[in-house]
């Protein structure tokens, strides 16, 4: 199959999983049909699909993402000893683990096209993911808490494990609960990335986005945890501090002393 056979077999499959989609037309150009399938992705239930649609899908995933192009860890240098500053995309790192923003679901964000990180992720790294973290979260039969973190494959992504966590929700006042709280994402991550022997794991700015922490203090408490941790637990663990914004790029390099 081409990536264009691939698109239009994954469209029609989604479509046909719903009667309210019944004589709904698949556009003539890429870019929309493209938008198209991550609308299905992003829409569609947590819930199980043949190995047909998942082998022809996830074979367009890893098209698209490499030609998208992939970071290594491999070709970053550290800012300061284990410690990475990188802007980009954390759908394209490669490295053993990247941590999402999840909500209380942990099951995605559901809005056709949003560009949060959880979106993102959720649609870059195929449907499976979606049923994974829905098995995990009806395994343990309530909300995750603020704080804490499940971890799960990242299938079609560049690196090997999600970390999904859920940050603090900042209205109003900052206080020293939310503080604590954004502090306890970062630990939870890092305990579950060195349970699963990982050597490399790459932080997104918890909580920052639609969540309202204050950027300048989210970094603060990121770097000082990650060095707390790493110090306590006498870890080599790589992290990174992705940023996407450049306002954030500026934050980190300026705490971790970055020319």
């Amino acid at each position: 199959m081409t990536q264009a056979e691939r698109r239009i077999f994954l469209i029609k499959t989604l479509l046909g999983e719903e009667e309210r989609y019944k004589g709904l037309a698949i556009p003539g150009n890429e870019r929309e049909q493209r938008e198209m399938l991550r609308s299905l992705i992003n829409v569609r239930p947590p819930r199980p699909i043949s190995a047909e649609f998942l082998a022809v899908q996830d074979d367009y995933l890893k098209e698209v993402i490499a030609q998208r192009g992939v970071t290594d860890i491999a070709s970053l240098s550290p800012v300061q000893d284990g410690l990475y500053i990188w802007q980009g995309d954390i759908t394209l790192l490669r490295c053993d683990a990247i941590v999402n923003a999840a909500n209380s679901g942990m099951t995605g964000c559901y809005h056709p096209l949003h560009n949060c990180i959880d979106n993102c992720i959720h649609s870059y790294a195929g449907v499976q993911l979606r049923l994974k973290c829905a098995e995990i979260m009806a395994a343990q039969g309530f909300p995750e808490p603020t704080g804490h973190a499940k971890i799960t494959p990242a299938y079609n992504l560049p690196c090997k494990y999600v970390i999904h966590t859920v940050g603090p929700i900042v209205s109003g006042a900052l206080t020293q609960e939310h503080c604590e709280l954004l502090a306890s994402c970062y630990r939870s991550c890092l305990d579950l990335a060195a349970e699963n022997g990982c050597g490399s794991i790459a932080f997104c700015c918890i909580s920052t986005g639609v969540f309202m922490f204050p950027n300048r203090k989210a970094a603060e408490i990121a770097v000082k945890t990650v060095k707390d941790w790493k110090r306590a637990n006498g870890s080599a663990v790589k992290v990174i501090f992705n940023v996407f914004k450049d306002g954030d790029l500026a934050i980190y390099r300026d705490i971790l002393g970055a020319d």
